[in-house]
């Protein structure tokens, strides 16, 4: 009887070992094109599956309560997740949805209401959603034309609009965070906003002007930016919050993530989208100062804005857009190995939280949760796009696995509380369709053969940082008038430089999914050294045209000083040669101190790749 009990345990250990071993090879093995045309499908389910459980359950409500079937109003109360779902509709080619929604949307939707929002976030998920939608709607040449649209969201777009307006009344240009849709600013709203909150707007609003042929629009979002810029310190960075009726920093630690992160995001693609070369030159000089002084390779940590002496060594998930902007300028290199880095978290919990230190190697206290961020899988879309390197499909085969394994709810995906013990929460935020299920599903269709409205449609296509698509067509790129500081009317030669980078391979070219050979994007030659440095004369950017101005004139701001007392302030007009243009400039008085030198987290790195999901 033992000796039986003994043969049936050593082939019980042997079938055990086999299986390991294909097991083993399973795992280790890349997505082949069969397997990305399946997770593409799946990636689809889990789309409708979230969609159609918010429109069953919760619409027309803001959001869905995934676990106890519920709708809640989040926003505003006009149907944020249908509204932020309009171009993924489109994009996957749900003609009969996309209809639907959209003629409800117009005859349905008004903002005339008593609510006070967040500019920021009405911006991005509502404001853009309805132009994203508009622009596909009514086009022929988009495939999703609607033949009884009538720009309707245009409309409610504009009327939105108007009401944010009120934000923007403020002596530096920089907006309240809310406002109040029916009544504007009211009189006890707090002073103090983010930096990604009055940077991040100029995409939609621009597009708005563009549409409607009304400057006020993108004026008040480009006047924010530079209120913004001009209170950068000497470093070039900028801090987390700022008064907005002194510029002064209330929150001084400078980083990539919270509170910023878009910041950097819209100074780049509002180049790309519009050719306006004043964004580009304070993208170029944001960009190196964060290099500089954030970067600790591969990890980014926060500074203080004036000495550079680090004050959070801490990875939040909000960073991991960061890569994929760094594929949109042509810097690949740090970006694969920040990706690996980042990558190397998600494996590690399954999930990404929303706060990882650095120091101590452990997930921060209190910020424990993963509210189905988008931006790794972002991130992973845009090194595949670059690349086609095999691992990129593998990361987002583990992003899929683990929505699917650990958020995925009885009627759409849960937030998870607590990355370490995966416990679910009842809501779902609306940019779990407008973006986290759109770049993964964009990342396995590039795989096996694009065939979809980003990839392959009339247009090139900017994602705003809610993931909408703004195509660069004609009509909202205007090339032909780049020049135009404060209403001048210049045109650049930049122009053609901006067409050259738009038709650069990172939309169109085409590689061996063997991951072989890198793409550089836009390059950072071309693209971190288009303009002249900032010790230069401003007047070969746009020689014989707009002779005259000095360089920091045609940007629009001057710097003098990097810090100042609510006492020092003062306002300074200066009008320019030829342009004539009014040049708005914060002047203050102070002295940084020298930056140290960040220290080096390779033993972390080295850690973190050597971990394996914990599920």
């Amino acid at each position: 009887m033992r000796g039986s009990v003994t043969w049936f345990l050593l082939y019980l250990w042997i079938l055990v070992s086999i299986c390991g071993i294909f097991l083993g090879k399973s795992l280790a093995e890349s997505v082949t094109s069969d397997e990305a045309r399946q997770l593409k499908d799946e990636v689809e389910e889990m789309f409708f599956h979230a969609f159609n459980g918010y429109m069953e359950h919760a619409f027309p409500q803001d959001e869905l309560k995934p676990l106890s079937c519920k709708g809640e109003d989040t926003l505003g109360g006009y149907a944020l997740t249908l509204v932020d779902s309009l171009d993924t509709l489109a994009l996957l080619g749900d003609k009969e949805r996309f209809a639907f929604s959209v003629e409800w949307i117009g005859k349905n939707l008004r903002f005339d209401i008593n609510k006070t929002v967040s500019v920021f976030e009405t911006t991005i998920r509502v404001l853009g959603g309805l132009l994203s939608a508009h622009l596909i709607a009514s086009d022929y040449a988009t495939g999703m034309r609607i033949p009884s649209y009538e720009n309707q969201l245009l409309h409610l777009a504009e009327d939105l609009a108007y009401r944010l307006l009120p934000a923007f009344e403020t002596p530096t240009g920089i907006p309240y965070g809310s406002v109040n849709l029916l009544d504007g600013v009211d009189e006890n709203e707090s002073k103090i906003t983010s930096t990604a909150g009055g940077g991040t707007l100029t995409l939609e609003f621009g597009i708005l002007s563009r549409l409607t042929n009304n400057s006020v629009f993108e004026q008040v979002t480009k006047n924010a930016v530079r209120g913004l810029w001009a209170c950068r310190s000497k470093l070039n960075l900028v801090g987390a919050h700022i008064n907005v009726f002194t510029g002064e920093w209330t929150q001084k630690d400078a980083g990539i993530g919270t509170s910023i992160d878009s910041f950097y995001e819209y100074l780049l693609k509002a180049f790309l989208l519009f050719g306006d070369e004043e964004y580009l030159f304070m993208f170029q000089e944001a960009y190196v100062a964060a290099m500089r002084y954030l970067f600790t390779d591969p990890w980014y940590v926060e500074v203080n804005m004036d000495s550079a002496a680090i004050v959070w060594p801490l990875f939040n998930s909000l960073q991991a857009f960061w890569p994929g902007l760094q594929v949109l300028a042509g810097d690949v290199d740090p970006a694969i190995r920040t990706h690996a880095a980042f990558y190397g978290v998600w494996k590690r919990y399954g999930f990404t939280p929303e706060g990882y230190n650095l120091a101590t190697h452990s997930v921060q206290q209190g910020q424990k949760s993963y509210p189905l961020r988008p931006e790794l899988a972002e991130s992973t879309y845009w090194l595949y796009k670059a690349t086609r390197d095999s691992r990129y499909l593998d990361a987002g085969r583990d992003i899929v696995s683990s929505l699917q394994y650990g958020a995925r709810c009885p009627c759409g995906y849960c937030h998870i509380t607590d990355v370490e013990d995966h416990k679910q929460e009842d809501h779902m935020e609306s940019f779990f369709l407008a973006e986290t299920v759109k770049y993964l599903w964009l990342l396995f269709d590039l795989a096996v053969g694009p065939d979809n409205l980003a990839e392959n449609g009339p247009y090139q296509y900017i994602f705003s940082t809610e993931g909408h698509l703004l195509p660069t067509t004609p009509q909202i790129s205007l090339v032909h008038e780049n020049c135009s500081y404060y209403g001048s009317n210049c045109k650049s030669h930049n122009s053609s430089l901006r067409q050259e980078l738009l038709s650069r391979n990172i939309y169109g070219k085409r590689h061996e999914a063997n991951g072989s050979g890198v793409d550089k994007g836009w390059g950072r030659n071309v693209l971190l050294s288009a303009l002249p440095d900032k010790s230069s004369s401003g007047s070969a950017l746009v020689k014989g045209l707009c002779q005259g101005l000095t360089h920091e004139q045609m940007v629009g701001v001057s710097y003098f000083k990097p810090y100042f007392k609510t006492e020092d302030i003062r306002f300074v007009y200066e009008n320019s040669v030829s342009c004539q243009s009014n040049v708005f400039v914060i002047a203050s008085s102070a002295n940084p101190s020298e930056p140290v030198n960040n220290g080096s987290l390779e033993e972390l790195n080295t850690e973190l790749e050597n971990q394996s999901p914990e599920r």
